[in-house]
This record gives C-alpha cells, structure tokens and sequence, in this order.
C-alpha cells in the first residue's frame, strides 16, 4: 500500500479534538478546533466549529494592549525562542583577548602595571589556590567569592563551546576555590570565638 503523501488541510479537524459541542454559546455544531485562550494561557484552548475558529482567529491579537516598549521586548525574546543570550565572545575566549589587549594598551599609555606582590606572606597550604586565582595575600572571603564568580564565567564550558581545556581549567579553579573559602570561614569563626571570649 501506497502512503499518502498529501498534507493535511490547514482547516482539518484536530484529531485530539475531546468530542464535545462549540464552546459558542447556543452553536450545536461539534468543537473540532482549538484555539488559545489568552496570551497568558496559551496551552489552554476553547474548542470551536470551524465557522466560530475562524470568527475566533479573525478577531485574535497577541499584542493588544500591550505597550509599544513590551512588544519590542516580546519580539526580540522571540528571535532566542525565549531563551537568555548574551553578546558574543563576551563569556569566552574573546574576553581573554580583550584582558590582554587593554594590558598592551595601558603599559603604551602609562608604562607597565606595577609587579604583584609575592605570595611569600601567604600561609603555604594557601599559596597554590591564590596563585590560581590571582589573589593577593591577605585576601577576604569576598575578594576570593567575587574573583571566583569571575573565572567560572570566563572559564565555563558553555561559554567556550564545550572546550575541554577550559572544563580542567574550571575544576582546578573550583578547588582553589574550596581551599581558600574553607581556610577563610574557618580563621572568621575562629576570630568570632576569641572576640565573643
């Protein structure tokens, strides 16, 4: 047997269709076509004949009373199918360049960025971590939260297309994080108990 390789018309009846009369007041033709109830509830339908659907659909408007600046919005989350974007390269690679080429540019405008200071002062179970996150000694447990926050978003592997490279660098990122954030609660709960004594 041949399948039939015509579609089906625009105007068939939905064949999920509950079997039930026109949601119209007073039609008694069966509700064979779905249409959506609000904007706001667009997974809920009234079923329609297809005199009343099409009455329905004539009449239906997204966007109404909506203001000129939420369908700008709604239009443009549309083009992402309503999905978060950010500007490209801004979480990956290209940030790393940019880093590079404003240091390039300030050491041609005012001579090269001071040295930073050696980790010598640093308790040594610390200097590892630190170096990892580019911190100086001493540090604060938000110095070390908000420096974390910055590498895991330049290192993730969302933002560098699944980059195998960057997932290592963001598990050794994630430990050096661990160590100082415990090291740092623990001489904070520490310094707490001596005051409180």
């Amino acid at each position: 047997m041949i399948a039939s390789s015509r579609k089906p018309r625009a105007f068939a009846p939905d064949p999920n269709a509950p079997g039930r009369f026109c949601d119209m007041p007073n039609c008694p033709n069966q509700g064979e076509f779905r249409a959506p109830k609000s904007r706001s509830t667009l997974r809920e339908f009234h079923w329609f004949c297809l005199d009343h659907v099409r009455a329905y659909n004539a009449s239906w408007d997204f966007y109404k009373d909506m203001s000129p600046e939420e369908i700008e919005a709604n239009l443009r989350a549309d083009s992402s199918w309503q999905r978060p974007t950010w500007p490209l390269g801004r979480l990956g690679g290209h940030s790393r360049m940019d880093e590079a080429l404003e240091a390039e540019l300030h050491a041609f405008a005012f001579g090269p960025r001071p040295k930073a200071p050696s980790q010598a002062s640093a308790p040594p179970e610390l200097r590892e971590a630190l170096s990892t996150l580019a911190l100086d000694w001493p540090v604060t447990l938000d110095d070390v939260k908000t420096r974390y926050k910055e590498l895991a978003k330049r290192h993730h592997p969302d933002a560098n297309h699944g980059d195998k490279r960057s997932e290592e660098r963001l598990k050794v990122i994630n430990l050096a994080y661990a160590t100082l954030r415990g090291k740092l609660a623990s001489n904070l709960a520490r310094t707490a108990e001596t005051v409180a004594d």
